[in-house]
């Protein structure tokens, strides 16, 4: 049963038990939430599409059992709206459905059994651990063709992506959404099918096997969760009774991407979007979810000088606290790029409860910097120290994503300043090695790890046939250490959101685009130095006793450690990063 109260209200978690379509003894029993429609009927391959009616219940809903259905058929509801319209829409609430350009959804039952108990008893937000993030777009990684359709499978992906992420040195693998979506170009934030996990890689089950195998292998697997807008297909959530249900019904029902947008002020609204998350941390075991485009829930229509939503900061408050109260180890990371402070509070301290916030300003700043002509960076030189002053207002994750790759923003290494080839590289390695050392966790989209330097696109698998030459070769293996040596360091995360975990030793060197900074814990100190200028430069300090242990110029490799005693000069190369311990 449905508690109706809780769905009203926006409290309910679990309104996926109750509506779509179950297994019973005898068959399937259909439900579907549409108060203002006139009727509804199930059409589907069972009864050659043609209409069965469904019965009105509880005055909202609509219900129908269907004794002899069997899983794997295709079916809609065709309902006749308060509008006076009659359109085949596919089950909101739908386990599985069919692979576009189909948009039929489909019976789906499955009995998996997880057996990573032990992964989900020992697993943390990662607060005061390594988190070094890998995102992925499953449909572009690698494929087996030429072809759109060419996908992997999750069985491909265990056998390949997951040893790689292992070998790479990464704590996380960040899928882009894979809810069923109709328009690949969408990459997945289009959606409608919520509750259904898209057919282009396998059958529920089968993503479930690999997020088990992610655990067994010891590595986090988070999911973008898409809740500030849908797809407007007509076959979808889009005036689904004839009204505007899930979305608005004034100028706020449309956005930028064309899409709508969920009115998160309706109890029913909230809770789909609550079962939706629920659903996929209770049911799949996701460790985390990333949350789109939060900047437009915090603002109207994402615009700031439109003021603050308040019924939106309301919902978050609601949504983030009940899924941490049911899932207290999974993280909710906002991806936001508003100025709002307190997205990371916790919600009894007025905050909006996510753990983490993707650190944009950082990002933009950062990329801003390394974009210019070297010779003109000191013009840009705070843009590297921005960050460090707003640092401590929330949890910050620092990311280089797949939004900075696409659109004719160029490729990561492609952004470098200047036009030499192997000053490009030099200069990616030294930014690689600025964020790793930089407070906050981690997060890499795919291929920038070995040089991509074609932009990203959805429709081609990552160009692979670059690890052929030896400049990508040591890029490639540079990034390998440099994750290793992150994930082993505990000074690089152990006191990321303490502010006796940074420290400055240098941030003026305007002419010279130099940076030095300490990282520690209460056991140990390493010191990063940063020459990011075309010219070579020096820094003197007091004597002390350290040893190197990584190097942008010797690719980070363990066999150039050496102790230094007594020095007083450190002379830093072009386009370079350097790393000393204290002993």
């Amino acid at each position: 049963m449905l508690d109706l109260y809780q769905f009203d209200h926006g409290w309910e978690a679990y309104a996926y038990r109750y509506l779509g379509a179950h297994k019973t003894e005898t068959g399937f029993v259909f439900r579907t939430f549409a108060p203002k429609a006139r009727r509804v009927a199930l059409i589907s391959a069972f009864s050659n599409w043609q209409e069965m009616e469904m019965n009105r219940v509880y005055d909202r809903f609509f219900e129908l059992e269907v004794p002899g259905m069997g899983e794997g058929i295709m079916y809609k509801y065709r309902i006749y709206g308060a509008d006076g319209s009659v359109v085949d829409h596919a089950d909101p609430y739908a386990f599985f459905s069919e692979l576009r350009p189909g948009n039929a959804s489909i019976t789906h039952h499955d009995d998996y059994t997880f057996k990573d108990k032990k992964w989900i008893k020992s697993r943390s937000c990662n607060f005061d651990k390594p988190l070094n993030i890998y995102e992925c777009h499953l449909g572009s990684w690698r494929k087996k063709g030429p072809k759109i359709e060419d996908w992997y499978s999750y069985k491909d992906f265990e056998a390949e992506l997951i040893p790689y992420l292992i070998e790479n040195g990464y704590t996380h693998l960040e899928v882009m959404p894979l809810s069923e979506h109709p328009f690949d170009g969408s990459w997945g934030y289009q959606i409608t099918g919520f509750f259904s996990p898209t057919s282009r890689y396998g059958k529920p089950e089968e993503l479930k096997h690999f997020i088990d195998a992610c655990h067994k292998a010891g590595i986090g697997i988070i999911m973008d969760f898409v809740p500030v807008h849908f797809s407007a297909d007509s076959f979808g959530l889009r005036n689904y009774d004839g009204s505007a249900l899930y979305e608005y019904g004034n100028d706020l029902g449309y956005n930028e991407w064309g899409s709508c947008n969920f009115d998160h002020g309706k109890g029913e609204v909230a809770s789909f979007l609550l079962s939706v998350a629920n659903y996929y941390l209770e049911e799949f075991h996701f460790d985390g979810l990333r949350f789109d485009a939060i900047r437009n829930m915090i603002y109207y229509q994402g615009i700031e000088e439109r003021g603050i939503h308040e019924s939106n900061l309301e919902f978050m408050k609601t949504f983030n606290s009940i899924i941490k109260k049911k899932h207290p180890t999974v993280m909710l990371i906002a991806e936001d790029s508003s100025p709002y402070k307190g997205v990371t509070r916790k919600t009894e301290e007025g905050g909006l409860g996510f753990d983490y916030k993707w650190d944009l300003g950082w990002m933009n700043d950062t990329l801003k910097f390394f974009s210019s002509k070297p010779n003109e960076r000191k013009s840009f030189y705070h843009k590297i120290t921005f960050s460090m002053s707003y640092f401590w207002d929330d949890k910050f994750l620092l990311p280089l994503s797949h939004d900075e790759v696409v659109h004719g923003k160029a490729a990561i290494i492609h952004k470098m300043g200047g036009s030499d080839y192997s000053d490009k590289f030099s200069q990616v390695r030294a930014l690689y090695l600025y964020m790793m050392a930089h407070p906050g966790k981690k997060l890499n989209f795919m291929g920038n790890e070995f040089g991509h330097f074609r932009e990203w696109h959805e429709f081609r698998d990552l160009d692979w046939d670059l690890m052929r030459y030896p400049i990508h070769q040591d890029f490639a293996a540079y990034i390998k250490n440099l994750n290793h040596f992150y994930i082993n360091t505990p000074a690089l995360w152990e006191m990321d959101y303490n502010l006796d975990g940074f420290m400055w030793r240098s941030c003026n060197q305007e002419s010279d685009s130099c940076y030095i900074f300490e990282r520690r814990t209460k056991k140990e100190s390493y010191l990063f130095l940063f020459n990011f200028s075309d010219r070579d430069a020096e820094w003197r300090m007091p004597y002390c006793e350290m040893e190197s242990v990584f190097d942008t110029l010797v690719f980070g490799s363990s066999n150039q450690t050496k102790k230094i005693k007594d020095e007083r000069v450190f002379y830093m190369p072009r386009f370079s990063g350097m790393c000393f311990k204290f002993i």
